[in-house]
């Protein structure tokens, strides 16, 4: 073993021991997975066949992108139309209806995720080509008041914004002094939301604010990397909240009322366990930095104490991608690693999983997204196997510590673990485990082997075998 390897496999029992003793020895809240698959599930050919294999892998909760421009009447006009922009009846929303009211059906929560494009009519400048600039907080509310009044009864919860501290989904980002800009046109759009969503009959709506990009240099989604155009998320945090850099706040800025904070804490090519340079980042390895500087604004009178971080979106790169991927068997390991971070972590709401289908590149140097559970052609990977039962492999001492989590089962059930031990070439049980009423379950051992995996069967006689884990 490589002395990096060495180091970063110690780093993470560190980063997981800290995690389980902050919440207890063993973590027993719930944490939701909202899945995110917009390419699949937006398509009426796709969504029914999509919807059917989410469901078989245990999904129970959605998260739906809404853009602004995509429902608004005359989006690419320089002018506004004559129209009731509280009223619902004045929106399409065909693209996003059947999805929500399916999920809605089978008893899903949703996450509406309220987003930019905006209509050229509601930029700050309508004659240029931005989409993104200084989008009419005043519009916005109207807009909102018509999201309320039309998904009130559908969505579980509303986010404000995608990433609003990224320059694709929010312009701009600095001041041309090179203070950061967006915070504050962002925190005139979410006041504004709220209150919009207030105006629709939704007294005390459950709104998320931030979903903050996990660095303030590029995204994963931009695999080149060049200038820094986004701000970090701590910074950005400290903005929207009107912070100084020691916390103490402006007196013309009131408290906010949310209900947690949204996270996209994406991790780097070096693992789930990686902490970032910059101290104002936040990746899955480094989620107290966010509780903490939470903490230190609740404090202050910014928002309410405690509270809660909603990862709402989050997945492992994995290969083709060849700037940032990693390989598809360590795709699976870390993306476990990464959810049993999260539900360690008592702050944490939420989890989630971006991508059922990689993208397809669309050229040599913009090859998007490759979080998904099946390659750009429809074929598994392993966390398609895995992505039902995550496992996770910890040594501790002389032995080893197993942590599990059967997604499908949705109440206590009985999970068995195998073992390909040390010398040979196939599995063999090593025990059968009793989850909690919520499908985890933990296990400790001293038996040496190669590999581990799962096995579960479900009351309706469906299979599930996770492939092969290694321990760190």
């Amino acid at each position: 073993m490589s002395r990096l390897r060495k180091l970063s496999c110690a780093l993470l029992a560190t980063l997981l021991a800290a995690a389980m003793l902050a919440s207890g020895a063993s973590a027993s809240h719930s944490q939701p997975t909202f899945f995110e698959s917009p390419a699949l599930l937006l398509n009426p050919a796709t969504r029914p066949a999509t919807m059917a294999t989410l469901q078989k892998l245990g999904v129970r909760a959605v998260r739906v992108e809404l853009a602004w421009h995509t429902v608004a009447p005359d989006a690419d006009s320089v002018h506004r139309p004559s129209f009731d922009a509280t009223d619902p009846a004045s929106y399409n929303w065909s693209e996003y209806d059947p999805l929500i009211e399916e999920a809605h059906a089978r008893g899903w929560k949703i996450l509406l995720t309220v987003t930019s494009p905006v209509p050229r009519w509601a930029t700050g400048n309508p004659s240029g080509r931005s989409l993104l600039f200084k989008p009419d907080a005043n519009q916005f509310r109207s807009f909102m008041t018509a999201v309320g009044r039309h998904y009130g009864s559908e969505a579980s919860l509303f986010s404000i914004w995608n990433e609003p501290n990224h320059h694709e989904f929010l312009e701009p980002q600095f001041n041309t002094n090179g203070t950061p800009a967006s915070p504050a046109i962002y925190r005139g759009l979410y006041t504004s939301g709220y209150a919009g969503l207030q105006a629709a009959g939704l007294a005390h709506p459950t709104v998320l604010i931030g979903e903050t990009a996990p660095e303030g240099e590029a995204h994963p989604r931009r695999p080149v990397r060049g200038r820094n155009h986004n701000v970090s998320p701590i910074t950005f945090m400290r903005g929207v909240l009107c912070l100084s850099v020691r916390y103490k706040r402006a007196r013309s800025c009131p408290k906010l009322q949310v209900s947690g904070w949204g996270l996209h804490p994406y991790a780097s090519i070096a693992g789930p366990f990686h902490v970032p340079k910059n101290p104002e980042s936040v990746t899955i390895g480094v989620l107290s930095r966010m509780t903490s500087a939470l903490d230190k604004a609740a404090r202050a009178g910014a928002i309410p104490s405690h509270l809660p971080i909603y990862i709402t979106e989050f997945g492992v790169i994995g290969t083709p991608n060849r700037f940032l991927g990693v390989p598809v068997a360590r795709q699976v390991e870390y993306q476990a690693i990464a959810e049993r971070i999260a539900y360690s972590n008592p702050r944490v709401a939420s989890f989630s999983q971006y991508l059922l289908r990689d993208d397809t590149p669309k050229s040599r140097n913009h090859v998007g997204f490759q979080t998904g559970l099946e390659y750009d052609n429809g074929k598994p990977k392993p966390l398609f196997a895995g992505f039902p039962v995550p496992l996770t492999v910890n040594r501790r001492g002389s032995g080893y510590s197993l942590w599990g989590y059967v997604r499908p089962a949705g109440d206590a059930t009985q999970v068995t673990v195998e073992a390909e031990r040390r010398g040979s070439r196939r599995f063999t049980v090593l025990a059968r485990v009793q989850t909690n009423s919520l499908g985890y379950w933990t296990h400790s051992s001293q038996v040496a082997a190669s590999v581990w995996r799962v096995r579960w069967k479900s009351p309706e006689g469906v299979s599930y075998t996770g492939p092969p884990i290694r321990a760190y």
